[in-house]
């Protein structure tokens, strides 16, 4: 079912003020040039400057542009949630608020997903004006996410990106697992993922946000998300597997231990106490670990039954939304 709007544009932003009214004034010159019904969702993520007034004073001169403020510092993945639940259009386009995405690129974005049928399209900065400290770890991790989640995309953490508006509703982005969402859409069905190159422009404003620890976390997110969406509805298939390999180890070494005992009993033959081999212990440590595991995955079943997805963050304040 279609909505009114067109596209719903989702900027997260951090101390950004000096780009923003030059952002929405150049995404509405696009919008008004292709004649789209637009909406533009700013999610400020507890800016210390004056980013939500200026957002403020946008809104007054622009009907089209909406706000979101945090009370603090949730994390970009945390913004893009809340904006995601909020957006009206049947194309919902993320991008930086940075003005290193460029909204010339929306129509084409619209296009792919509206006429070609693609769940989501994520933009891949195939020229990027980073330093190398920037485009070889990305690469690297890149590469690592390809061929974990088989997603055959050069540009996972690109902010510009386009989801059919039923993605955006059926996706629950936490943590720092916005670079993964083509990751979290496969998980949840949506595999007509594709890619499109955009222009990556260098920096007018300010510094990055972003350090070097975000690759360490972006690994250990990938591992997370890779757990979690494989086994997040059957973990007892985890633990319990891992359970059964480590409960019939013990029990394999366990036998033999009795069994050796007893045939050098039975011949006469010098033997030690079963208490006194190495291998008695590690038995007993692999059928402890072997029930504790299957124990975890019992507890991980009945939670996993019973939850229910929960992504809430304190707004404060909000523009032209319910």
């Amino acid at each position: 079912m279609l909505n009114n709007l067109d596209i719903s544009v989702v900027v997260p932003l951090y101390n950004e003020e000096e780009s923003l009214p030059e952002l929405c004034d150049w995404i509405s010159r696009v919008m008004l040039t292709h004649g789209f019904t637009y909406e533009i969702i700013l999610v400020d993520d507890g800016s210390s400057d004056r980013s939500w007034e200026t957002v403020r004073n946008i809104s007054v001169s622009n009907p089209y542009v909406k706000g979101i403020k945090f009370n603090r510092n949730y994390g970009k993945s945390a913004a893009l949630n809340t904006g995601f639940k909020k957006a009206k259009g049947n194309v919902v386009i993320s991008m930086d608020a940075d003005l290193q995405d460029s909204p010339d690129e929306i129509p084409d974005l619209y296009k792919m997903i509206m006429t070609e049928g693609y769940d989501m399209i994520s933009g891949w900065k195939k020229k990027r004006h980073d330093p190398i400290s920037k485009t070889i770890p990305s690469k690297f991790f890149n590469y690592i996410t390809r061929k974990i989640s088989g997603i055959k995309l050069h540009d996972f953490n690109c902010g510009l990106k386009a989801y059919k508006n039923q993605v955006v509703k059926n996706v629950h982005v936490y943590g720092e697992m916005h670079r993964y969402i083509p990751v979290i859409a496969k998980w949840n069905g949506y595999s007509k993922i594709g890619e499109k190159v955009v222009e990556h422009r260098a920096r007018k404003y300010g510094t990055t946000k972003f350090g070097l620890e975000r690759f360490i976390n972006g690994f250990l997110d990938l591992l997370s998300i890779t757990f979690v969406s494989k086994f997040k509805r059957k973990p007892m298939h985890f633990f319990g597997t891992l359970g059964t390999l480590s409960f019939f180890t013990g029990l394999i070494i366990t036998i033999y231990v009795i069994g050796d005992k007893l045939y050098r009993l039975n011949y006469k033959m010098p033997a030690r106490d079963v208490v006194d081999q190495p291998l008695f212990f590690l038995a007993l440590v692999a059928l402890v670990i072997g029930v504790q595991l299957f124990l975890t995955g019992f507890l991980a079943e009945m939670m996993a039954m019973k939850s229910q997805s929960s992504n809430e963050y304190l707004v404060i304040e909000k523009i032209g939304l319910e």
